[in-house]
């Protein structure tokens, strides 16, 4: 796989493979890596959504609720090989292919600013969970706020959804959590902050339908399966 990636950069093939072997070898954090850089090329790549679940998982039971600060740098995919994957060849057609902007995938860095953008959303993300943990909240959604702006990253999105509720903006809350649903359909916190928001706006039908989403994934989740019970008492 890295000599095919040597030929081919950021080829899916090849990073959904070696992804497998880090796996199969236990090398969680590589794995993640990999499957994350895939979803950089091409987001609708659902292999790829379910490897950086169960990664998630095994890392966070591995490495507690720090893993995030155990992974190597995750690789900055440059537009021209997410265009390149975007158009179909012509042996294999991809007739639901999605346009190429859906392509941007997490995280969706500005083509300008390159990685010294990617740099500093990584930092103003970092100040913005500081703030979170000093309980300034609203402070938070600035810093969060700025780092969208270079970098679209689905944690960013369902960080700030967290402070949304925190503050009572539901509304803004529920479109944060949206939109990391946009870059990761099976998202565990967004579908449940999403949840808690609409049960605030009373859309009781919506809460509920996230909350299954979630259970989906993660059955045995006590926080989904209480909201679900408080939900359904509604």
């Amino acid at each position: 796989c890295r000599s095919a990636l040597d030929l081919v950069p950021f080829g899916i093939k090849p990073l959904l493979r070696r992804a497998a072997a880090y796996e199969a070898l236990e090398r969680y954090q590589l794995a993640y890596v990999d499957y994350k850089t895939a979803l950089q090329v091409d987001c609708s790549i659902q292999a790829a959504h379910d490897g950086v679940n169960r990664m998630t998982k095994a890392l966070l039971e591995k490495d507690g609720v720090n893993w995030r600060q155990k992974l190597p740098p995750i690789p900055t995919v440059p537009i021209s090989a997410q265009t390149r994957w975007s158009v179909p060849s012509a042996e294999a057609p991809r007739a639901n292919a999605p346009p190429a902007t859906a392509l941007r995938g997490e995280p969706g860095e500005s083509d300008a600013l390159g990685g010294a953008g990617t740099e500093r959303a990584q930092t103003l993300k970092e100040e913005g969970n500081e703030l979170v943990k000093k309980g300034n909240h609203k402070k938070a959604v600035e810093k969060y706020s700025e780092s969208l702006k270079l970098r679209q990253e689905c944690a960013t999105y369902t960080n700030r959804a967290l402070c949304y509720l925190t503050l009572k903006q539901y509304k803004e809350a529920v479109q944060d959590c949206t939109e990391a649903l946009r870059l990761d359909p099976k998202n565990v916190k967004a579908l449940y902050r999403r949840a808690q928001a609409l049960k605030e706006l009373k859309d009781y039908r919506s809460s509920i339908a996230d909350i299954k989403s979630l259970l989906k994934t993660e059955p045995k989740n006590t926080a989904a399966l209480r909201l679900l019970q408080e939900l359904n008492r509604a």
